[in-house]
């Protein structure tokens, strides 16, 4: 549930101005506060993440609050409006409409969630959507096709999957091609707590699809099964280190937002435990943020060995050094300067964008060292 009501390549030409205005907008570490990971200390990492990190440039596009975004090959973003129902694309300081999507019916926390790139993109030219419908949340595939101007349009709409509970709270939303080729779904409970312990129900978990939208072969409940991982709350982020493994943020409820290392078939324990408490049977979170007022962790990307994720109701960047299967203290930056944070994502050329979320209207931000 996300715990706070939301009231409230780029072009050199553009960036000039900008940059002059930014120059003093550097985020150096603040305290990390409650957030620790389980037991209260460090894990054994032998670095931390950067000192500072500096707004290259904040594009005031006019978002209405935008969910995901994803770059095409060429650099241009694409970013998903979670009430219109737009798809829109960021591209020289710009923001254009690309299309609406049909079908999409939002509603509290549903409606146009995540997006992600076909991994074979420059020859099918699919975008993958997670979206809530009328009766539950679906993934489908439309064809994103350019013209010689470099203008963007949605064409023909493809189902992949549906089925997954949708509610007015609890939908998941985050998909993600692994680095297998395969698509990684975060799912909600939908506020039905008998479906995260139920390996066969699609509520509280992460899936594990082919690009057709069929179950993985070799998933950890049978090839028939498209569950990855299961006992999850409300999975907010998917992303993978440099070794390939699969790492995923979450809502917790009134306390233990979580940072989690992904097991095949692992049970991370909601609704019976939260958290890291050592409880056997259960995988425990990497990190906990006991204070949810200081997280709510939404969107999820891993660069150079640390996990930078937004914190919605805690208003602030987190990141996170990890080593191997290890997770060292969190540290966050640009506390209360930006308001809600939902998406962070890396671009082609390295930098790292994060999204807001306050509808106000909303805006990206373009992160450098």
């Amino acid at each position: 549930m996300e715990r706070f009501p939301a009231g409230r390549r780029v072009g050199l030409a553009c960036a000039i101005a900008a940059l002059l205005t930014l120059t003093a907008c550097t985020g150096s570490p603040s305290s990390p506060g409650s957030a620790a990971t389980p037991g209260g200390s460090s894990g054994p990492v032998s670095h931390g993440p950067p000192k500072s990190l500096r707004v290259e440039q904040k594009l005031d596009v006019g978002l209405q609050l935008p969910w995901s975004v994803a770059f095409l090959p060429d650099g241009t973003a694409v970013v998903s409006e979670r009430d219109s129902g737009l798809v829109k694309s960021i591209r020289d300081g710009q923001a254009t409409t690309v299309g609406q999507l049909p079908g999409v019916v939002p509603g509290g926390e549903g409606g146009l969630l995540g997006l992600a790139l076909s991994p074979t993109f420059e020859t099918d030219h699919w975008l993958y959507v997670y979206f809530t419908a009328s009766n539950d949340n679906r993934i489908a595939r439309v064809k994103l096709s350019g013209d010689a101007n470099g203008s963007l349009a949605l064409g023909a709409t493809e189902l992949v999957f549906s089925g997954i509970p949708k509610a007015s709270t609890h939908n998941g939303g985050r998909i993600r091609f692994g680095p297998d080729g395969l698509l990684y779904v975060g799912t909600g409970d939908s506020q039905r707590r008998d479906q995260p312990q139920d390996p066969s129900a699609l509520g509280g978990k992460i899936l594990r699809l082919t690009p057709e939208g069929q179950p993985a072969p070799g998933n950890p409940f049978g090839n028939d099964n498209p569950v990855y991982s299961y006992g999850h709350r409300n999975v907010q982020g998917l992303a993978w280190d440099s070794a390939g493994r699969l790492w995923a943020s979450e809502f917790g409820p009134d306390v233990d937002d979580e940072l989690n290392l992904i097991t095949p078939g692992g049970n991370y324990g909601w609704p019976t435990v939260t958290g890291a408490p050592g409880r056997k049977g259960f995988i425990d979170a990497k990190v906990v943020w006991p204070s949810t007022s200081e997280a709510s962790p939404s969107g999820l990307e891993i660069v150079d060995g640390v996990a930078y994720t937004g914190a919605l109701r805690g208003q602030r960047l987190w990141a996170v050094p990890l080593e191997d299967e290890a997770a060292g203290t969190p540290v966050a930056y640009f506390t209360g300067q930006y308001g809600r944070l939902r998406d962070v994502a890396k671009a082609p050329d390295g930098s790292l964008w994060v999204v807001s979320n306050n509808q106000n209207p909303d805006f990206a931000l373009i992160l450098g060292p």
